[in-house]
């Protein structure tokens, strides 16, 4: 059964950055990648102007009924078929990606944490903790180069839906985390505790009379 590791945190906090790092850390062979994100409701049949006016930051903007299903399967071992997500046209496009169920699966997510049906399904859940400001940065430096934005378009966003959805919704969910780490330097550091610590939840695991990560 793969070890399922949740990394949970605000936009711009760094956890697709650590996710990715942690492949490296741990051995690309051995990891899955799953984002939550990509599960976002398909908003092509949705006329510009009201896309634009929609929140994308808040649960019911995710089909968490299909997300649960992926995740519910990767954890029996079954391989998925994920979505992918244009965040440009707010589509999904065919064809869909193939998850394989290794011996650790990262999933991540600003809402990850949210909902306690995935929390279920997590054997550890990390969440990453940056300043406000230096997650706006980093929210405005990525869509700007990644998703053809204006800083303008990016900073009203973020104004108007993205942080207050943030204090509302994500920021609480840190209680739910098992660890914390916080991503507003050097992301090597970062990288080196959360691979330890995974290391040693698996090595805990696997030993003979091991408890099972909560």
């Amino acid at each position: 059964m793969p070890y399922m590791v949740g990394v949970a945190g605000g936009s711009g906090g760094g956890k697709t950055a650590l996710t990715r790092a942690l492949v490296a850390a741990l051995s690309p062979g051995r990891v899955a990648l799953l984002a939550h994100d990509a599960y976002y409701c398909d908003r092509g049949d949705t006329n510009p102007a009201e896309r634009d006016a929609l929140n994308f930051d808040v649960p019911d903007a995710l089909d968490q009924d299909f997300f649960l299903a992926h995740l519910a399967a990767l954890r029996q071992g079954r391989a998925i078929e994920a979505p992918r997500y244009c965040f440009v046209t707010h589509r999904r496009l065919d064809p869909g990606q193939r998850v394989e169920p290794r011996e650790v699966v990262l999933v991540e997510g600003i809402l990850l944490l949210h909902d306690a049906r995935v929390r279920d399904l997590l054997d550890f859940r990390i969440y990453v903790e940056a300043p406000a400001d230096l997650r706006l940065a980093r929210r405005v430096t990525r869509d700007v180069t990644e998703r053809g934005r204006t800083a303008e378009a990016v900073l009203a966003q973020c104004r108007d839906t993205v942080l207050p959805a943030h204090v509302r919704y994500v920021e609480p969910t840190k209680a739910w985390a098992d660890l914390v780490l916080v991503n507003a330097g050097r992301l090597e550091a970062v990288v080196e505790v959360a691979s330890a610590v995974i290391r040693a939840r698996l090595a805990q695991q696997g030993s003979p009379g091991g408890a099972r990560a909560a």
